[in-house]
This record gives structure tokens, C-alpha cells and sequence, in this order.
């Protein structure tokens, strides 16, 4: 795997974890939430990437959290990684947006809807940061070999490809196995996205919903197939998040799950 600077114990064998909040809510829960990660997985030898939307784009009502200002959310993931000595990854909505966060991240995220955009992908890949591009809910595993190729032919061979699972009728997800190695053959590391592939969209409330006590079976079944990374969105009150807390995983449930993990990834070695 190509080097991300601050990526600590990538000679463990381990998979490396992406997570964190969905939101940036405020420095305090951040910084909070960056400290425990950083303690598990440091214990644990799993490299960490601390993971935090500075606004959140894509939701279903005018009225819900979308962010606490750009720049500022932006100075809060700089410091996260100033601290605590981690990359850190956040998600761009609009070209225009790929250099701005540049400046504050190591690692530009490419929402799932999005990930068809071609002027999204190459202002992401000029930055010449790592780029991790979720897969579309709409799309196949094999499907993705474009999306990269459109970020390599722009001269950024840093590319990350996330699995968020399919849509299924309306309001659910499911996630086919197959893609991981389909995506794989693209050469690039591939990441579950273990919380976002449980949601439930299009509820009639507008909100979110989620099915987090399947978080550890996705977890088991994507080291077991194979994959290089899990991506998790945790939160020490899920219920009280301000964004996709119905699919998050209780940050006090994470080292037990990561230490279940690594067994796992022995035994498949």
C-alpha cells in the first residue's frame, strides 16, 4: 500500500480502520472520541485514519445538522491530527471543495453518490492526496475500475475504494461479498464501509434509519473475505449524534470488536 503520512503500525498485519464521528460536532467530542481510538488501536497495532465529515451535504430535510462551519470543522480534524499524530480523511461534495480540505486533510473521501463525477474525481486526484472513493449504492464492484482509472489518468496513483453495500427496494441495504474482491482487482486497497452498509434510507420521518447490531457480522464477514480495511462511524452516545446515529457503533463496544478482528485476520493468514 502507498504511504499515508502519520499511518502508524502498517507492519503489524493488521487491516488499518477508518473511523470517528459522521459529524464534527464540536473540538471537545472530537478531540474525545480521537483519544480512545488512538489508545485502542495503538494497544492493538491497527493503523488508524480518524475519520470526520466537516459538513454533511447529502440529508434528506432542510432541517437537519449539516455542519458547525466549514473552517472551522476543517481547524478541528487539523488539530485531531496534530495531537494525536493521525492522518485523517474527510468527504468533498464539489470540486471546488477538494482544495480547501486539502489543506486540513491527508485523505479526500468521495461520497458514494458521487462517485460517478468526473470533475469531483480529478480536482480530488490534482491535490495529490490519497483519495478514497465510496462505492456507489447503484454500482457494481467490477463498475469501480472507472472511477479509479479516472483518478490514476489524472496522475494520483493514491486511490482507496470503499464498499457501502446496494440499495435494496426502498429503504434497505445489502452488501455482496463479491465486490470486495472485484475491487480489489483494481489494484487499491478496499475498505467496508461496516456502519454505512446498515442504514435504512428513505424512512418516512426523513431520518435515517439503522440496523447496528449487524455491525459486528458485516465486520467478521469483510476480514474474513478479505479486506485491506474497515471503515466505522463511532460515537460515545449514538442516540444523541447529530448525524446517522441510528447505524453507529457505541465507541465503548469498538476495542472489544477490533480485538474479535484481529483473530479473525490470524486465522485467515
Amino acid at each position: 500500500m502507498f504511504e499515508i503520512p502519520k499511518l502508524h503500525h502498517t507492519q503489524s498485519g493488521n487491516f488499518f480502520l477508518m473511523a470517528g464521528p459522521c459529524a464534527i460536532e464540536g473540538e471537545e467530542m472530537a478531540m474525545q472520541i480521537a483519544e480512545r481510538l488512538k489508545t485502542i488501536t495503538d494497544k492493538l497495532q491497527i493503523p488508524l485514519i480518524f475519520k470526520g465529515s466537516y459538513r454533511k451535504a447529502n440529508r434528506s430535510r432542510l432541517d437537519s445538522f449539516t455542519g458547525i462551519g466549514d473552517e472551522k470543522a476543517l481547524r478541528i480534524l487539523q488539530k485531531v491530527s496534530q495531537t494525536f499524530d493521525v492522518p485523517t480523511v474527510t468527504d468533498i461534495h464539489e470540486s471546488q471543495e477538494a482544495a480547501m480540505a486539502a489543506e486540513y486533510v491527508d485523505v479526500l473521501q468521495i461520497p458514494a453518490f458521487l462517485c460517478r463525477q468526473t470533475d469531483l474525481l480529478v480536482a480530488a486526484a490534482n491535490t495529490g492526496k490519497v483519495v478514497n472513493i465510496k462505492k456507489g449504492q447503484f454500482l457494481s464492484g467490477e463498475a469501480m475500475r472507472f472511477a479509479v482509472d479516472k483518478v490514476r489518468e489524472s496522475g494520483n496513483e493514491k486511490v482507496i475504494l470503499t464498499d457501502r453495500g446496494n440499495s435494496f427496494g426502498y429503504s434497505d441495504m445489502v452488501v455482496d461479498f463479491r465486490n470486495l474482491p472485484e475491487m480489489q482487482s483494481t489494484g487499491a486497497p478496499v475498505v467496508m464501509d461496516v456502519t454505512h452498509s446498515l442504514q435504512q434510507p428513505n424512512q418516512s420521518s426523513g431520518v435515517t434509519g439503522g440496523k447496528p447490531a449487524l455491525i459486528e457480522t458485516i465486520a467478521k464477514a469483510a476480514i474474513a473475505v478479505g479486506a485491506d480495511g474497515l471503515f466505522i462511524e463511532t460515537h460515545p452516545q449514538p442516540s444523541i449524534a447529530k448525524s446517522d446515529g441510528a447505524n453507529m457503533l457505541p465507541l465503548d463496544q469498538l476495542e472489544g470488536l477490533m480485538q474479535k478482528l484481529i483473530r479473525i485476520r490470524q486465522a485467515i493468514s
